[in-house]
């Protein structure tokens, strides 16, 4: 797979060092700069040290920062995508714009980060599940539900839970034949990652599906599924779900491709239970 560095280093920045996220957010803000640096330049105008700059481009898995720099500039060779502003007077249909432009780069970054390999191992892991269980928390939660019913209306037998006690509960009376999938974009919620541990602890298999790469939630992973981040704003609250949205769609529909014939009869069955709920 080939390396995303902007959205390497965005999925990572909450887990490094106070000292790294001073790098890190320069690399963020100014990337076309960084690659002209040498590394005691980077470390002089970036307020970092030549150590920190070091160990963070080990964390985002280079051999050091000769490697990262010829990696960040093949990435910036190509048109950022463009985002939200929120200065100067914009029109509606210019924000609008903007919003449909930053939704459509971040699946882009989603589908340079997600494995294909891990997909089919996940798949698998689905397949072969007693029960596929979705834990999240927060503006995560909706997407879990979603995956849920999705994962139902083919016929597997999957459920939702969105309260930490609850995931607690239930995890701890899984089995080997049991799945859970923790949805978090950071990766870093205290109460899905004792979740993750518990039912792993229990011996479920379980999957991430976060941009928090080498987060907490991943270490009680079986797999993870990597999607693209946006440039990291104010505040948490205006961080894009759409990358955790396209991959549980990606699940949904390579499992009705995977069912094949089998899931057509239950469709059938499906649509006549639903008839009366209809008008």
């Amino acid at each position: 797979m080939e390396t995303v560095i902007l959205s390497k280093i965005q999925g990572v920045f909450e887990s490094l060092s106070e000292s790294e996220k001073l790098a890190a957010r320069y690399i963020i803000e100014r990337p076309d700069d960084v690659i002209h640096y040498s590394i005691t330049e980077f470390a002089r105008f970036s307020g970092s040290s030549e150590a920190t700059i070091y160990r963070m481009c080990k964390k985002l898995g280079f051999d050091g920062y000769q490697q990262f720099k010829i990696a960040l500039a093949r990435e910036v060779s190509f048109p950022a995508e463009a985002v939200v502003q929120t200065t100067g007077k914009q029109t509606t249909r210019d924000v609008v714009g903007a919003i449909f432009a930053e939704n459509i780069g971040l699946i882009g970054r989603t589908r340079e980060v997600l494995e294909a390999e891990t997909i089919e191992v996940v798949i698998e892991m689905i397949l072969n599940a007693r029960f596929a269980l979705f834990f999240a928390v927060g503006r995560s939660a909706p997407i879990a539900v979603d995956g849920s019913l999705r994962f139902s209306l083919l016929g597997i037998p999957s459920a939702s839970y969105t309260d930490p006690h609850a995931q607690v509960m239930v995890a701890s009376g899984l089995k080997q034949t049991d799945l859970v999938i923790g949805v978090s974009h950071s990766g870093m919620i205290r109460d899905l990652v004792k979740s993750m541990e518990v039912a792993r602890d229990s011996g479920a298999k379980t999957v991430a599906i976060t941009a928090g790469i080498d987060s907490p939630m991943t270490k009680h992973a079986d797999a993870v599924l990597y999607c693209g981040t946006t440039t990291k704003g104010p505040s948490y609250l205006v961080t894009n779900r759409i990358g955790e949205l396209v991959i549980v769609d990606i699940l949904y529909k390579l499992l009705m491709l995977k069912t094949g014939p089998e899931i057509k009869p239950h469709f059938e069955s499906l649509s006549e239970v639903l008839k009366p709920k209809r008008f």
